[in-house]
């Protein structure tokens, strides 16, 4: 039986936000990839940026839609669709072409999955997931595009083992960040309310759709 718990770690920001920053030193400390670190920034800052805005706005004012069940973003699948077939792209690139499509392959795959638990522990609903995956997939899908025809990124096994290294001993700790907490206490301070807005809230009275 899966342990839908140990798999929805897998895109949990207090996991893949250390890789993005470890992906982004990767990429921008080469001369040859500089380009594509600042790129990455820039998309990955973006799609983290909607996530947020739209959790603040549903957890602030309410701003939800009721018929989908929709109050935002599922960050976790997000983050995991759009860092890990990226990651997995840059720790791979000095190897040979059928290694780096597997990786490529299971990075598009494990962001599916990280969704699928996401339901299994129902904290976000079908809309939720599929968005943010949606997003996350389409932050990725442009760094790639974008990445057509350059210099691959050329970790040596050190390197890549020190890339590891941080995220191995986070998957053995495997504490959730305090995201969910540290959103509400920002979306109440800047709407100004007592409490922020549930799930309960989006389906008890109309809202904006």
């Amino acid at each position: 039986m899966l342990d839908w718990y140990f798999l929805t770690f897998f895109g949990d920001s207090m996991l893949l936000l250390p890789c993005a920053l470890i992906l982004f030193v990767a990429l921008i400390a080469p001369r040859a990839t500089r380009t594509a670190g600042w790129q990455w920034a820039l998309i990955f800052g973006c799609a983290g940026g909607m996530v947020c805005a739209s959790k603040l706005a549903f957890m602030g004012w309410g701003i939800g839609i009721k018929s989908y069940d929709f109050t935002g973003f599922s960050g976790h699948s997000a983050l995991a669709a759009s860092i890990w077939p990226v990651l997995l792209w840059t720790l791979t690139g000095r190897f040979p072409h059928i290694v780096r499509s597997i990786t490529l392959v299971v990075g598009l795959i494990l962001p599916l999955t990280i969704g699928l638990s996401r339901l299994a522990i129902r904290v976000h609903s079908p809309s939720e997931v599929v968005s943010g995956l949606v997003l996350g997939y389409m932050a990725s899908t442009l760094f790639l595009w974008l990445q057509r025809g350059k210099p691959r990124p050329q970790l040596s096994l050190p390197q890549i083992v020190v890339a590891l290294a941080l995220p191995l001993v986070l998957m053995g700790v495997r504490q959730p960040a305090p995201t969910q907490g540290l959103l509400e206490q920002i979306a109440t301070a800047l709407a100004q309310i007592e409490h922020p807005y549930t799930r309960a809230d989006l389906h008890k009275r109309p809202l904006t759709p």
